[in-house]
């Protein structure tokens, strides 16, 4: 049996005891943005639980008890892992049933009625100041699928592949919370690629889809000109979010040759709000998908289990457009973070090998994880074979790419609700109609 708290929890919840994750929020009576903590559907505000001796019992955070006040997470981040850990754990201690602190929190009614606080009563930000913003390319099954559908099986994967996490900066100032609206990109497309002197048509994108993916905040500092070792990238790791780098294929098409992703990648990326630490996802560690390529030695790791084994889910939400269908929701895709040939550690190790300096807040991402069957497809891309096929959905809808007014719900969740479960929330969005351009 898991850990219990004196707080009631469904076993239902991604948020038991045994995950602690850390964001950012803010209420009604109290706007200013702030640290917290969640169990179940009670939220616990840090910032009031700092200034009312909450952490009285934690010796090593009493130099430290500002960063609870901070409007982000990054002032946390940069203590290290080693005091994140101790904070995870003594806030573990406070919530649980048969706490050794029970004057802290549990038997004192004036700051339970301060510090905790309903999950619905309170709005989330982005929990990380994000400064730069990388994403790679490690889900292997969503690269060899793509690289098919465009230049055939036998050249499916580019001969770099296999030996280095391939990435592109992102932009860090269009990375938003879960809930935020996304609007349909304008840009430059063809609408017959094919076409012999085909020129580009200016419009809103068309083929508009999601990516699902897992995101890394970077917590440790490495000076220009120094790598980080790859043994040695996991202390640099804060924690983790559930990820949606939205992509407009049709621009995407026309643009990225020669230098890459532009503006089919920059309008928006969506991510989950609570930081899952990499300590409430050890226990689901587990091997990624091995690389017949020996890495070079600056990637090979020790650490063998270098994957986490999170259930993830992509739902469809729609606003019911067929004729005579309300809104359904309909899930498009089922498949496990463990789907990498690149791990994270790898990433930092391989970013930084050149002298690039990391700094606290910033964002990678994993690229699109996939699986090998219909249904594991992380990208409608890969559902519809380029835009060739329909998706059926619940209430007798289809999709090629989103329309205006879908949702995407992106899910993820580690363990039993016996053991209890560990998961990061929602990341969603909605797709809102193109801007109105003036001319």
């Amino acid at each position: 049996m898991g850990l219990k708290s004196w707080l009631p929890v469904a076993a239902s919840s991604p948020f038991s005891l045994a995950n602690i994750p850390f964001g950012i929020i803010s209420s009604p009576g109290s706007p200013v943005r702030r640290p917290a903590t969640v169990l179940g559907t009670h939220v616990l505000d840090l910032k009031v639980f700092a200034e009312r001796a909450g952490f009285a019992g934690l010796d090593e955070i009493q130099p430290h008890l500002d960063v609870f006040s901070a409007t982000t997470l990054n002032a946390f981040a940069v203590l290290g892992r080693p005091i994140h850990s101790k904070v995870r754990a003594y806030l573990q201690d406070v919530l649980a049933e048969n706490t050794a602190h029970p004057s802290i929190l549990r038997d004192n009614d004036s700051l339970r009625a301060e510090a905790v606080l309903p999950a619905e009563a309170v709005t989330m930000h982005l929990p990380m100041e994000i400064g730069d913003y990388t994403d790679f390319f490690a889900g292997i099954h969503h690269a060899a699928t793509v690289g098919s559908l465009f230049r055939g099986p036998q050249n499916a994967l580019q001969p770099n592949y296999k030996h280095l996490p391939v990435g592109y900066h992102g932009r860090a100032s269009s990375v938003v919370v879960s809930g935020t609206p996304v609007r349909r990109p304008w840009g430059q497309i063809l609408l017959d690629p094919a076409a012999e002197h085909n020129l580009p048509t200016f419009a809103p994108c068309r083929r508009l889809d999601f990516e699902l993916e897992l995101g890394s905040f970077i917590c440790g500092a490495n000076p220009l000109g120094q790598p980080v070792p790859v043994d040695e990238a996991e202390q640099s790791i804060f924690g983790y979010v559930l990820m949606n780098d939205w992509s407009a294929r049709d621009l995407q098409t026309w643009e990225y040759v020669p230098l890459g992703p532009f503006n089919a990648k920059n309008f928006a990326t969506t991510i989950s709000p609570w930081v899952v630490l990499p300590d409430a996802l050890e226990p689901f560690a587990v091997a990624g998908i091995e690389n017949d390529v020996t890495p070079l030695p600056y990637l090979r790791e020790s650490r063998e289990r270098n994957q986490y084994d999170i259930r993830l889910r992509v739902d469809l939400h729609t606003a019911g457009r067929a004729a005579g269908s309300g809104p359904t929701t309909t899930t498009i895709t089922e498949t496990s973070g463990k789907n990498l040939i690149w791990s994270f550690p790898q990433m930092v190790a391989h970013h930084t090998v050149a002298g690039c300096p990391m700094r606290p807040g910033d964002l990678l991402g994993s690229g699109t994880i996939s699986g090998t069957d219909d249904w594991s497809r992380g990208s409608l891309l890969e559902q519809n074979g380029g835009g060739k096929r329909k998706i059926k959905l619940a209430g007798g809808e289809e999709r090629v790419f989103l329309c205006d007014g879908d949702t995407i719900i992106i899910s993820g969740v580690c363990g039993t609700e016996e053991d209890g479960l560990v998961g990061f929330g929602e990341c969603s969005g909605q797709i809102v109609e193109a801007v109105k351009m003036p001319c």
